[in-house]
């Protein structure tokens, strides 16, 4: 490494941010990038520790003691190429991505990880103002065309994969515009979607063809403002399918109560405020304004319903988990280099936000009217891994909105039968990783990747399975491939 001692010499220093009073009155980012000289300084953290486990915390495998290296050095296109040669959009990982690299990072041990996530950000963040960002279209045309459905980080990573390696490739969108749950599931105050933007100009550049507003399966599952395409019109028309869909369907919590007004999942919420700001407008919009928000979930969804709440003036929030309160410091010889179970606070929860664990909700109370004035829930103890009611516990909190973030447990249903795939147990499209049948479901040409095959996930994992899954795809329609896995 450029500086053997720098992880002896530099203490970590985050990313600069605005103070949580100043950024919940707007929609933006608020997390600018690292100056040059601090990046450099950041970097030099990195150790020269023989086996980089940062490598197999990351999903797509970023090459990062070398980006290191090369930002310590000053050595800023050469960083971008390195990132960019497992990573297709770390725009995307450098805002949102939890960044496992760190919790396996080697410093980590007995000290605080290097700051990789604010690196990543930093380089491709200079790579885009230095105009290193350019189109990579394909030398020649194979002649073979793939289909790509969902336009989530999975299929945008298979698209634009695919086009490099010569393929016409078309991306097919439910919703009016391209980025599934980058576009319609993370607020914009994590990613401003403008950064999807400009990676969809550079990829029509490249040849992907983008079609939003088009539903495929069964016609009769098409919403209003939707066309259609079944599945066998896609396997007449395109030589491989590759079915990169979100997990959408949420976790319910069927209690009493659950069809008064107010009671919604997340992403009922969510995609509403992301559509006004993107200049919509609608007939109407489930708000926070003024109103004793209760968001059921812990995860990150739930964190980003906080954070949107706190932005329309809710009066309060609560937010409640099932499991106990962990840790505030994990046992680093226990749990290092997999991801440890600890207290996480999010800069949602920075703004403002009651946190409580170990309750259960027991029913959601009527104001008379049909809509929501609060809801009971109980204490819990845990024992072994097994949960009980605590005695006595009880208790009644006001809530006039009730958000349920308790993740999700499937890709869409519909889309997967009218396809007819094989599933696993889960409902997740049935493919495996690895073998001459990688990525392959049991329909002919049909492939499946990110949330659709693995389930929810992380937005890295969705990058990685794209990756892979094009490579796969690749070797099925020209008999090998070029493309890394």
């Amino acid at each position: 490494m450029g500086k053997i001692t720098g992880f002896l010499d530099y203490p970590r220093v985050p990313e600069p941010g605005e103070a949580p009073n100043l950024r919940k009155r707007h929609w933006r980012e608020f997390t600018p990038q690292l100056d040059d000289a601090a990046a450099a300084i950041q970097a030099a953290r990195c150790m020269d520790c023989g086996i980089p486990f940062c490598h197999q915390g990351c999903p797509v495998n970023n090459v990062i003691p070398d980006f290191n290296d090369l930002v310590y050095r000053q050595d800023w296109q050469r960083a971008i190429e390195v990132l960019h040669s497992t990573n297709n959009f770390p725009e995307f990982t450098g805002r949102i991505c939890p960044a496992p690299c760190e919790a396996a990072c080697t410093l980590s041990i007995n000290s605080d990880a290097v700051g990789i996530k604010s690196i990543e950000h930093k380089i491709i963040d200079k790579a885009w103002e230095e105009g290193w960002v350019r189109p990579q279209p394909a030398a020649r045309r194979t002649g073979w065309s793939v289909a790509v459905v969902g336009s989530g980080p999975a299929g945008l990573a298979a698209a634009q994969q695919l086009a490099r390696a010569g393929h016409a490739v078309t991306v097919f969108e439910k919703n009016d515009r391209i980025g599934g749950l980058l576009r319609y599931g993370i607020p914009d105050f994590k990613l401003q979607k403008e950064h999807i933007d400009r990676r969809l100009e550079q990829m029509r550049a490249e040849g992907v063809q983008f079609r939003p507003g088009v539903y495929v399966g069964s016609v009769a599952d098409a919403k209003s403002g939707q066309s259609a395409l079944t599945p066998g019109q896609l396997q007449q028309e395109f030589d491989a399918v590759v079915l990169a869909g979100g997990a959408e369907t949420p976790r319910d919590l069927p209690l009493p109560g659950r069809q008064l007004d107010g009671v919604h999942f997340a992403m009922d919420f969510l995609p509403l405020q992301n559509r006004v700001l993107a200049g919509d407008t609608l007939a109407s919009q489930i708000l926070a304004t003024d109103k004793q928000v209760v968001v059921i979930g812990g995860g990150d969804t739930g964190s980003d319903c906080v954070g949107t709440s706190n932005r329309q003036g809710a009066a309060a929030i609560t937010q409640f988990e099932l499991l106990p309160q962990p840790p505030a410091q994990e046992n680093k010889p226990l749990t290092w280099p997999y991801w440890p179970v600890r207290l996480r606070t999010s800069s949602s929860h920075e703004e403002g936000c009651q946190r409580d664990w170990a309750v259960a909700t027991k029913r959601f109370n009527d104001d008379g009217k049909g809509r929501v004035r609060s809801l009971t829930a109980v204490r819990l103890q845990w024992h072994e891994g097994r949960m009980s009611e605590l005695p006595g516990s009880e208790f009644e909190i006001e809530a006039d909105l009730v958000l349920l973030a308790m993740g999700f447990v499937s890709p869409a249903q519909a889309v997967l039968d009218a396809f007819g795939v094989d599933k696993d147990a889960r409902g997740n499209a049935g493919a495996a990783v690895d073998g001459s049948a990688a990525y392959r479901t049991s329909i002919d040409k049909v492939f499946a990747a990110g949330d659709m095959r693995r389930g929810q996930s992380l937005v890295v994992w969705a990058i990685r399975e794209g990756r892979q899954c094009a490579r796969a795809v690749d070797e099925f329609l020209m008999g090998s491939s070029n493309l890394p896995r």
